[in-house]
């Protein structure tokens, strides 16, 4: 569970956006997307492979 501390003279909006960058970090959401439906692990691995690829090519690119 997330606890954040309202500070003094601290406005909500500024506290809600704390509250939410803390829960982006946990990854709670993007586990539970991930849970929604079962993956084949070789469709999983796969998919890795493909994505560190694209991420290679593209710091290639950019020197």
């Amino acid at each position: 569970m997330l606890i954040i501390s309202i500070k003094e003279g601290e406005n909500i909006d500024r506290t809600l956006k704390r509250y939410k960058k803390k829960f982006d970090m946990t990854g709670v959401s993007k586990q539970l997307r991930n849970r929604k439906q079962f993956v084949k692990p070789s469709v999983a691995r796969r998919t890795e492979l493909m994505k560190a690829a694209y991420k290679l090519k593209k710091a290639n690119s950019e020197l």
